[in-house]
């Protein structure tokens, strides 16, 4: 007795299906190898807005700066703003990133605009006075311009531990500030002479960002703060309202019809800032920097 021999589909009814489970493949494994290599593509057209933000004490101002420069040199882009959330930082980064902000502006094909954050004081607002046009919430905390160096003497607490502190040097105030010893009244006058100098800076800044006297800057530069509404009444900022109005008011300065598309830089992964923000929140840093540092930070 012969067996009977069912017939079997042939392998060519699935191919089809198979080509295209690997052509799908391939190409969404395509756009996230792009996306690794090529973070910052962007193959759309259309005008739009670029929200760049600066946040927590400045540090640094490369980052800043490329997306700045990026974001001036896409034709699509019409205005930038700033989202600027931060207490300020370090005198050098501030300038910075304002000088960057004030060559975009020169080149007259972009529009600035300041967004202001919760805080968007001394540093953080030094950046703002650059653009032009600065938009706080009427809570915001802004102002405090002004210079603050900070050290300390920790003679005292060497001498009780039986430490003493050896100092070398080839000049007569080359560890002026040191940490090892109380400051004479001659290395204070010296250190004085140099804040003042970096606080007229911050001075000449806002007098020619907001388009002020000089003495009326002035007036309002002895470190204070601000909330968003008393700004405005001394015109330090033009505008009162929240991100969405900066965005707004920066669609309306350049011409854009109808609600803006908002664009903002894609963050690179990076294991090493994984790393790091993992942790310093199990070991938080310790932000111990001996010498003189200047800063444009609100000090709380």
């Amino acid at each position: 007795m012969s067996e009977e021999v069912l017939p079997t589909e042939s392998p060519r009814k699935y191919r089809p299906l198979r080509i295209l489970f690997w052509v799908l493949a391939a190409g969404f494994g395509g756009m996230i190898v792009l996306n690794v290599l090529f973070p910052d593509l962007d193959l759309s057209t259309g005008d739009r807005i670029a929200v760049i933000r600066v946040e927590g004490v400045i540090l640094d101002s490369q980052e800043t700066i490329g997306e700045l420069r990026k974001f001036s040199e896409n034709p699509y882009v019409k205005a930038i703003v700033l989202r600027i959330d931060s207490p300020g930082g370090g005198v050098v980064p501030s300038q910075e990133i304002h000088d960057a902000v004030k060559r975009i502006r020169a080149k007259g094909n972009k529009a600035v605009i300041a967004s202001l954050g919760s805080v968007a004081a001394s540093g953080g607002y030094y950046i703002a006075v650059a653009t032009d046009r600065i938009v706080a919430n009427p809570g915001t905390l802004t102002g405090s311009i002004g210079v603050i160096m900070e050290t300390a003497n920790v003679e005292g607490l060497l001498q009780k531990i039986g430490v003493e502190g050896v100092v070398i040097k080839s000049g007569k105030y080359k560890d002026v500030g040191s940490p090892l010893r109380k400051m004479t009244g001659e290395e204070r006058a010296l250190l004085q002479n140099v804040m003042d100098d970096v606080h007229t800076q911050f001075i000449e800044a806002v007098a020619e960002g907001r388009a002020i006297e000089f003495k009326d800057a002035q007036a309002l530069a002895d470190g204070r703060i601000f909330t968003g509404r008393q700004a405005k009444n001394v015109q330090l900022v033009d505008e009162i309202g929240d991100l969405e109005d900066a965005i707004q008011l920066a669609a309306d300065v350049v011409g854009i019809e109808g609600e803006p598309r908002v664009v903002e830089p894609r963050r690179r992964f990076s294991i090493r800032e994984l790393l790091d923000s993992k942790l310093t929140a199990v070991f938080p840093k310790l932000d111990v920097h001996p010498g003189v540092r200047l800063k444009y930070l609100m000090a709380f």
